[in-house]
């Protein structure tokens, strides 16, 4: 009988332990794609302004680049300090802005730029002093909500605390004056304490003092009611009041469906102020459409879903302080976008609001720089507290 030949067994190869990526891929595709579409944008825009003025077409993009790589070497550094760190230096930060609120007033020290007092000269470089500000408040107010939480739910007192800080950088803000950061800090610190589960009759009355405030501080500056009224209907002076909406809107009118392509805008030929800064998306809407508008609209809601996702983990894993600062960028974020569409559109007054990550500023770009660089420091922890590494 002849012997059939033992089967051999062979243990199937082990799959090789991959470990997770430290941080979130769809975030980190969503923020290149959202920045290469801002410098592609910055670029179009300016080009020439920049030749006109400066004989350079590609001056501010190459600025913008530089202030790029500036901001990721800084996210590089900032992404290594443990979030504890600035839950420590949340007060630090708040009192070191307060200061450069009052002393960019100074003249000598400011640097006034289109009437309003807003940056610290350094050399060929400005500081926008808003900036930091709504970076330190988010960080100090993370703090105050995971303090005093308590205090927040059950007491009235609790949360006009803050609010009166933020009256007082409110009011260093209006004598820049910028009311278009006032409103985007205002907004910030409502969601974030909606978020911290204030008592809703406390909410509500606390929004309507603000509400009113700020319709307060709307009406008592003749330029600021000038830009509510005309706002309504450009049309009707639109060579003077109403002069750079209706040229914005002429710019989303002809854009179309699909635009008039990459680089062949017509507003931006010295009809639209500020193309490449606050009406960067006037622009994208005349060269890309609607469809492009779609695309930029849905990266940042994509983003900012990110963004709540992260906060949303940090506090479900205990690490509450990184919880609300997830929550603050996020909502800052998204409601400065939001702000700076509506502008563009004519769905808001105009006010000087540029789109987060796109439009060109160096203090807003090496800011929102480091605010992403705590977000993936806080995507970091989160990943490395799941699986027990920390």
């Amino acid at each position: 009988m002849k012997m059939q030949p033992a089967m051999i067994h062979r243990a199937a190869p082990r799959r090789a332990m991959v470990p997770p990526p430290p941080y979130d891929r769809w975030l980190i595709f969503c923020l290149v794609s959202i920045v290469g579409l801002g410098l592609l944008m910055v670029a179009s825009a300016s080009i020439v302004v920049s030749d006109q003025q400066l004989h350079q077409p590609f001056y501010y993009l190459y600025k913008q680049l530089v202030f790029l790589i500036i901001g990721i070497v800084l996210g590089t550094i900032v992404v290594q300090f443990e979030i504890e760190v600035w839950e420590k230096m949340g007060g630090v930060l708040l009192i070191g802005v307060m200061f450069l609120l009052a002393v960019v007033l100074f003249p000598g020290i400011g640097h006034s730029v289109n009437g309003s007092m807003r940056w610290i000269g350094m050399g060929i470089f400005g500081i926008q002093v808003s900036e930091l500000a709504k970076f330190a408040f988010v960080i100090y107010l993370a703090g105050y909500l995971v303090r005093y939480n308590e205090d927040l739910q059950t007491s009235f007192l609790g949360f006009l605390k803050p609010m009166a800080l933020l009256g007082v950088i409110a009011v260093l803000l209006l004598k820049e004056p910028d009311f278009g950061a006032v409103v985007v800090i205002m907004s910030t610190t409502l969601g974030m304490m909606f978020l911290a589960g204030v008592r809703l009759r406390n909410f509500v009355a606390l929004l309507s003092i603000v509400m009113v405030g700020m319709s307060v501080l709307a009406i008592s500056a003749p330029y600021r009611l000038h830009r509510l009224t005309s706002f309504l209907n450009p049309w009707a002076n639109p060579f003077s009041s109403g002069y750079q909406l209706t040229q914005s809107l002429i710019a989303f009118g002809r854009g179309g469906w699909f635009g008039v392509g990459l680089g062949k805008s017509i507003q931006k030929l010295f009809y639209l102020p500020e193309a490449h800064t606050d009406f960067l998306f006037a622009v994208i809407a005349e060269e890309l459409g609607l469809i492009g508008m779609l695309v930029i609209v849905a990266l940042f809601s994509f983003l900012v879903l990110r963004i709540f996702v992260i906060g949303r983990k940090a506090q479900r894993l205990g690490q509450h302080f990184a919880g609300f600062v997830a929550y603050g960028f996020g909502l800052w974020i998204a409601i400065q976008f939001a702000v700076s569409i509506g502008v563009n559109s004519g769905l808001l007054p105009t006010k000087g609001l540029t789109l987060p990550l796109m439009s060109y500023g160096g203090s807003s770009l090496l800011v929102n720089c480091i605010t992403i660089a705590v977000l993936l420091r806080i995507d970091y922890e989160n990943r490395m507290i799941a699986l027990g590494l920390r």
